[in-house]
Formats: structure tokens, C-alpha cells, sequence
């Protein structure tokens, strides 16, 4: 486990967290102050039968997610009496809390319902499934357009074209079912040809395996398209690196870029001005734990420590680091 995750976290078992919110499951207050919302927590596996995918399901968690965060515990048979952690502590996106905001880094959707008079604001939170590669989900803001129960899925030329050229020629239309891959609910959006929509492979939610589309839990989408009307904003958006700031603690998760590059210099200079913008009260924090996190991405809520006493001789670790930015640039 990265050093630092559970510092300044709040790390509970699964009965104390049961215990501390009645809000359905992936539903919070917005905070009052800071940009965190959920918690860190364990529990123990109690069904051998169980897999590492079952338990992120019923804890509102994908499969990337739940895999990075139990690096040791096998997806399939995770076994009886094992303790699993569950990530669900999350940095709020940097865009407009309004409608629905997808991070597609980070492979979940937030959800930002209006709210009556006297109502608590608050956000919901789902795992999705986005475009594998070569079929990026597009960026940008758009809306929602259409609501369809039990929708029939009409398969698109390329993929036909595809499984033809394979000896397995695929239908016109697929009709609701349990093999509709659209699920029983989806959504359509202002831009042609894609969907927030269930699945009939819910082990594919939290992955890049679509092509194109946003995926949901059934159970998640229905949520969902009961609750979002026609005409609802819809912010797609890449955040890789999300800063944040909790009881005066700074925070950041930081996921893998879609593109498999590295995050570079540049990346740890604007995140370290990204945090100090937050920093409110100028807590200094260790910029070499910084830089391993850019360097290693967990996706997970981590807390950024102090910085380390320097010896007698050794010059502070950010003079370092505006030298080498400097000597990149050369």
C-alpha cells in the first residue's frame, strides 16, 4: 500500500461505515467546506464463493478500482476471512457541479441532482465502463436528449461489417432481452451514436471495454434514468490528477492517463500549484511523495504528508526541483 493513503483518511470497518451514513449507497452531502466526499474502509470477505468483482459491486466500486487497492488478493477467489479495502473516498471533479460529470480517467460519473428548498445538496457517484481503445468516449459538454426503457440495440455498420468479415454475421437490431448489451435502461446524448446505458456484462464496469458509450451497474443506471430529465447537462471530461483538501489535509488521487504516457515535470509543477491554490492555510506537504505518485498511479485518496527534515547540508527538495525543471528545459 502507498505510503501516506490512510494518513489524515479515515479508515473504517464495513459495520462502522454502515453505521455512519443512511444515504443510499453512492449518494453524499456535498461537503460544506473542501472537495472530498466517502471514505477509506475494510471489510472482510465472507462468502468463499465470493469474487473481488461481486464485492466492489455491492460497495459502488469498479474493476480497476477494487483491483488496484487489493494488489494482493486475487480477483476470483479472494477466499473466506480475507480483509479487502474499499476505495470509496473521492476528490470531487474540478468542473461545474451541475448535471452529470464524467471523468473518464477516473472511470466514474457524478451526478449532481437539483434539489428543493430545505434539500440537502449532494452528489452521487457510480463506476462506468468507457471506449477501449480506438474508441474513445468523446470530451466535451453536451446534454441528454432521450429516455428508453428496454431499448432494442442496433448494432452499428463497423461492428456488422466486423463480425461478417469474421463468419459471424450480426444482426440488424437486437431486441430487448437478457442479450441486449444496452441492458433494460439508457439514456441518449447530444452527440450521435452515444449512450449511458446499462449492460448485460456487468463484470466490464470500471474497465475500457465499450465502444464508445458509458456503461453502468443496472442497478445504477436505473437510478439514474429515473431521476435525470431530458435537457440535463452532460460534462465528459479527462482529470487524471485531482487535488484536494480535507480538515486542513491535503489530498490528491491520481490515475493513469488513457494515453499511457507518463506524467512528466509539467504534470508535478501544475499539481503542485493546484494544491497551493486550495492550501488555504499553506500547509507545506513532501513534493518527493508527490512525484512518486505521478510516477506510480494508484487512482486512490491519498494524503500527502509533511516534508521531511533536511539534513544539515542537504538543500530543500523543491529547490531540486525547479533545478531539474530547469535543466529539462535546456
Amino acid at each position: 500500500m502507498q505510503g501516506g493513503l490512510l494518513a489524515g483518511a479515515l479508515l473504517l470497518s464495513g459495520a462502522a461505515q454502515a453505521e455512519e451514513s443512511e444515504w443510499p449507497r453512492g449518494h453524499y452531502p456535498l461537503p460544506d467546506e473542501g472537495n472530498v466526499i466517502g471514505e477509506t474502509y475494510a471489510v472482510t470477505v465472507e462468502n468463499h464463493e465470493d469474487t473481488l468483482i461481486d464485492i466492489a459491486r455491492r460497495h459502488n466500486i469498479g474493476y480497476e478500482e477494487i483491483v488496484r487497492a487489493n494488489p494482493e488478493v486475487s480477483i476470483w477467489i479472494p477466499g473466506e476471512g480475507t480483509e479487502v479495502m474499499i476505495p470509496g473516498g473521492f476528490i470531487l471533479p474540478d468542473a461545474e457541479r451541475t448535471g452529470i460529470v464524467i471523468n473518464i480517467a477516473e472511470l466514474r460519473l457524478y451526478y449532481y441532482p437539483e434539489v428543493g428548498e430545505g434539500e440537502t445538496p449532494r452528489v452521487e457517484t457510480y463506476p462506468i465502463g468507457i471506449g477501449r481503445e480506438g474508441y474513445d468516449t468523446p470530451l466535451g459538454i453536451t446534454k441528454t436528449t432521450m429516455r428508453l426503457e428496454d431499448p432494442a440495440w442496433y448494432p452499428p455498420r463497423s461492428m456488422r461489417e466486423e463480425a461478417a468479415a469474421r463468419g459471424e454475421p450480426a444482426p440488424a437490431v437486437v431486441p430487448p432481452g437478457p442479450d441486449n448489451p444496452l441492458g433494460r435502461h439508457a439514456v441518449l446524448l447530444d452527440i450521435p451514436g452515444y449512450l449511458i446505458h446499462g449492460t448485460n456484462d456487468p463484470d466490464g464496469i470500471g474497465m475500457r471495454a465499450s465502444r464508445g458509450c458509458i456503461r453502468m451497474f443496472p442497478e445504477d443506471i436505473e437510478t439514474v434514468f429515473d431521476n435525470v430529465s431530458v435537457g440535463t447537462q452532460v460534462n465528459i471530461i479527462d482529470q487524471p490528477i485531482k487535488v484536494g483538501w480535507q480538515d486542513g489535509q491535503p489530498l490528491v488521487q491520481v490515475f493513469q492517463p488513457l494515453e499511457e504516457q507518463e506524467h512528466g515535470m509539467s504534470a508535478l509543477i501544475e499539481t503542485i500549484a493546484r494544491l497551493n491554490e486550495v492550501n488555504a492555510n499553506g500547509q507545506a506537504f513532501d513534493y518527493e511523495q508527490l512525484r512518486g505518485l505521478l510516477e506510480s498511479p494508484s487512482g486512490q485518496l491519498v494524503a500527502l504528508e509533511p516534508p521531511a527534515e533536511p539534513e544539515p547540508d542537504e538543500a530543500p527538495a523543491l529547490n531540486g526541483l525547479f533545478e531539474e525543471l530547469a535543466l529539462s528545459d535546456d
